[in-house]
């Protein structure tokens, strides 16, 4: 069809016909790698949707998401980058997580309290060699478990943005737990180290964090999905998930700070 297009039109146009047509072909492709992928964009913010704050939307989200989805079909180039699956998935997922960034998740006057919990979760973790339990850490700083849970929940965006790699200085959590292939071999050993310790404060969960983790991460199943499996409230899997995610902050800051000693 583009030769026979071709045949007909005068040879001083010809390269601009050929690239008008060119045109209309990525812009075909384009659209459809939207559309198809469109589904991805509501997966990913199905998994973020518990950390949102008034008056943040779930259609914020999704709204950025496919912004982070449309941008990544235009900019995909093949020859360079990886499966366009993978490529849009790194675009949306970062497109969401940037708007999770520009609000805040907790107020100014939970710092000084989260601050406590944090030094005394990293006192007992060097005290016991494994996290603290919730009601130890409750203990610590002299908190009813409740309002400690209450605490952990505001304060859970925070971790979850560092956790997921967003602060540039390691890999993701869910990348760490999921099979993303080959790493760059400038981040080999890092990645390796961080797995390693990674799994290792996993391990030392209890068991219901543990499989929280596991299954929201690893599994990719929403909140309401893991409520479900575990047989408890959709609110109960949040407060699971904000303990394991500040266990496993103060495990790998202890961690972190011990290798830069």
């Amino acid at each position: 069809m583009a030769q026979e297009f071709l045949e007909e039109t005068p040879t001083a146009t010809a390269g601009q016909a050929l690239r008008a047509y060119g045109s209309q072909v990525r812009a075909s492709q384009t659209e459809q790698q939207i559309l198809q992928y469109l589904p991805l964009v509501h997966r990913i913010v199905s998994q973020v949707v518990s950390y949102l704050h008034p008056p943040l939307s779930r259609e914020d989200l999704v709204s950025a998401g496919t912004i982070g989805l449309v941008k990544a079909a235009h900019d995909y180039d093949p020859s360079k980058d990886a499966e366009f699956k993978t490529y849009a998935y790194i675009r949306i997922r970062g497109a969401v997580i940037d708007e999770l960034r520009q609000w805040s998740f907790a107020p100014p006057s939970l710092s000084k309290q989260f601050e406590q919990v944090q030094e005394a979760g990293a006192r007992l973790l060097e005290e016991k060699g494994k996290p603290p339990t919730d009601e130890e850490l409750a203990d610590a700083v002299q908190m009813p478990l409740e309002k400690l849970y209450q605490l952990l929940e505001t304060a859970r965006a925070r971790h979850f943005l560092s956790i997921h790699g967003i602060d540039d200085e390691a890999p993701a959590l869910g990348e760490c737990l999921a099979d993303s292939g080959e790493p760059e071999p400038s981040h080999r050993l890092e990645r390796e180290e961080l797995v390693e310790q990674l799994a290792k404060a996993i391990q030392n969960l209890p068991k219901k964090q543990r499989r929280v983790i596991v299954l929201y991460y690893q599994r990719e199943l929403t909140m309401k999905q893991i409520a479900e499996v575990l047989d408890v409230t959709e609110s109960r899997v949040c407060q699971l998930h904000a303990a394991a995610l500040f266990a496993l902050s103060t495990a790998l800051r202890g961690w972190k700070a011990g290798g830069d000693a």
